[in-house]
């Protein structure tokens, strides 16, 4: 018997009810998109996320926050996020769903 089962017996006539949570992002959102490109770097695939005009640790929390949900490699070099892989598709839908604008560059 674990505990929701007991303070069910102790409380009958309760209803239970959850609120759904919205996550309150604290990385600012910008008007202009932000440019989603491929490009081949010594033979690798490699997807680049450029032009975020806020604060850098805000676009540091952004990559890592994407490397962590993609389970991938990748870096922030002079404004730029560098992430291991074609990911273009699930990035900008990850982007999409925190209120970016995204822009899809090349191929």
């Amino acid at each position: 018997m674990d505990l929701k089962d007991q303070l069910k017996n102790l409380f009958p006539e309760h209803q239970e009810t959850v609120e759904p949570v919205k996550e309150k992002s604290d990385i600012w959102l910008q008007e202009d998109p932000i440019i989603c490109k491929y490009e081949k770097r010594k033979g690798k695939p490699i997807t680049i996320l450029e032009g975020y005009t806020g604060a850098t640790s805000d676009f540091k929390k952004l990559a890592k926050e994407i490397k962590t949900k993609l389970s991938v490699g990748g870096s922030f070099k002079d404004d730029k996020i560098i992430i291991q892989g074609d990911y273009r598709d699930r990035i900008m839908t990850l982007l999409k769903e925190k209120g970016f604008k995204v822009k899809r560059v090349g191929g």
